[in-house]
């Protein structure tokens, strides 16, 4: 099941708030949680519900023995076998045929191997009960002594399938006690329809506009049409999963749960290093506090730390080399950027090192998109005009004119510019309040509808609609 659907619109998602506030008991309510979560989950897939819940029982169990033997033996190797199997389960469902082809091609062998798919959502669910079991380890959170509280946490749909990614140590306090006022609510409502909006308006329209560049016969393809159609898929990627984030962030909101930002405004950056402090952060702050800092950071082999937390970056986003590849080029950058690149961008105007991100997000998002290195290697040749092709041709013209004002719109709300202009209407007519006032909020609410109305017209007819990152 996805956000993205009428059925989930309109079925799935009112029941659940309906019955979630008719109950009183924050004990029913977490019942409640599980009930609708496991369910979400097993919609097209029910059979990897048993992973789930055997991932979420073993640290369980885990987290309550390392608590109790918290700086003995014990608890070290209770943390060692906590990480060895959620990475054995990581490596088993997500890497097993990658690791065999890769072995076939370099041994040129032919090594057979079963398929087994890939259990939606094991990527994010499996750092979640990673990160709570060396939180308990390191004494940053208590044990859950709840196990239905625990299942509540590391099950919830909200944020389940694609993050973000939600430590335990963040919703701890909320998990006990939560309430949900009438303008959180509203705020959850409004962030969530952000979201929607976000997918299905944009996102979606992007992709399609994209697949015509990057999915057909690239011999083809102009200079210019192989940067038009490099640039929409990041439209595309960055409206599908910033808006997943918010209306995953809006249904926290819904039942009073507070999740982490996953996004800021990546494409304002002005360094690849500022870039990834904007893009996907819950999965850049889990490297940095489980993997990079543990390390050494800076004070030791900080390069070397650096290529480990890139490749894993890399890797965590696909079993494929065009992705451990990516993963490196970004690492490759950001070690520049400490090294030197940082101190000469301070000396000149910030117009030539945004242009610098711009140019290396876009070769990055060639890298992501094909998992086929030779063909991604030919779009790049395109795109520096190194394959001797035109610089542009009239249908690429024709095209990229007929959908102009909403290529402008993506681009401005890919800026934060909207939101600073609504901030200063808000401070100009005194409206920057946390209290809920109905008679400034009809905008609000006719706002919500419109968005409603459009994203629901342009899901009829479309049975799945998937998010970009369900398949990492």
């Amino acid at each position: 099941m996805v956000f993205s659907s009428l059925f989930f619109l309109f079925l799935f998602l009112p029941l659940n708030l309906i019955i979630y506030n008719l109950v009183t008991s924050l004990k029913a309510k977490n019942l409640i949680l599980i009930i609708f979560s496991l369910i979400f989950y097993a919609w097209g897939e029910p059979i990897w519900i048993s992973l789930l819940i055997f991932s979420a029982t073993i640290d369980y169990f885990n987290g309550k023995i390392i608590e109790k033997n918290r700086g003995n033996f014990k608890a070290k190797s209770t943390l060692a076998f906590s990480i060895f199997i959620n990475i054995s389960l990581l490596v088993f469902f997500k890497y097993y045929g990658f690791v065999v082809e890769s072995i076939n091609q370099t041994l040129n062998l032919t090594l057979t191997y079963k398929e087994f798919g890939l259990p939606i959502g094991i990527s994010f669910y499996t750092f979640q009960t990673l990160s709570y079991t060396i939180d308990v380890y390191r004494g940053k959170v208590s044990s859950q002594k709840s196990y239905l509280k625990f299942l509540m946490f590391v099950s919830l749909f909200h944020q389940l399938v694609a993050g973000p990614i939600v430590r335990y140590k963040d919703i701890a306090k909320e998990i006990e006690y939560r309430t949900v006022s009438l303008s959180r609510f509203n705020k959850g409502i409004l962030r969530f329809i952000n979201g929607l909006g976000k997918k299905v308006i944009i996102a979606n329209t992007a992709g399609n506009l994209a697949g015509f560049f990057l999915d057909g016969n690239i011999e083809n393809l102009s200079v210019l049409g192989s940067w038009y159609g490099i640039s929409l898929f990041a439209v595309q990627i960055y409206f599908d999963f910033s808006g997943y984030s918010d209306m995953a962030i809006g249904l926290g909101h819904m039942c009073g749960f507070t999740y982490r930002e996953n996004f800021n405004y990546p494409y304002i950056a002005k360094s690849a290093t500022d870039f990834w402090r904007r893009w996907h952060i819950s999965l850049g702050s889990f490297f940095r506090d489980y993997v990079y800092i543990p390390l050494g950071g800076n004070k030791k082999r900080h390069i070397l730390n650096l290529s480990i937390v890139w490749f894993l970056t890399g890797l965590w986003h696909g079993a494929s080399w065009n992705f451990v590849l990516w993963g490196l080029y970004f690492g490759f950058f950001i070690a520049a950027e400490k090294i030197f690149l940082l101190k000469l961008f301070a000396k000149i105007p910030k117009f030539f090192s945004h242009l610098y991100l711009i140019l290396i997000v876009l070769v990055g998002w060639v890298l992501f998109y094909f998992e086929n290195l030779s063909q991604g290697l030919k779009y790049m040749g395109i795109m520096f005009g190194v394959s001797g092709a035109q610089l542009y041709s009239s249908d690429i013209y024709i095209r990229f004119m007929n959908n102009i004002y909403f290529y402008i719109l993506a681009l401005i709300l890919s800026t934060p510019i909207i939101k600073i202009i609504i901030m200063k209407l808000k401070n100009e007519f005194n409206l920057n309040t946390n209290k809920y006032k109905p008679s400034e909020n009809i905008l609000q609410g006719v706002y919500i509808v419109l968005i409603l109305i459009i994203s629901s017209s342009l899901l009829v007819g479309q049975s799945y609609n998937p998010f970009l990152y369900f398949r990492f």
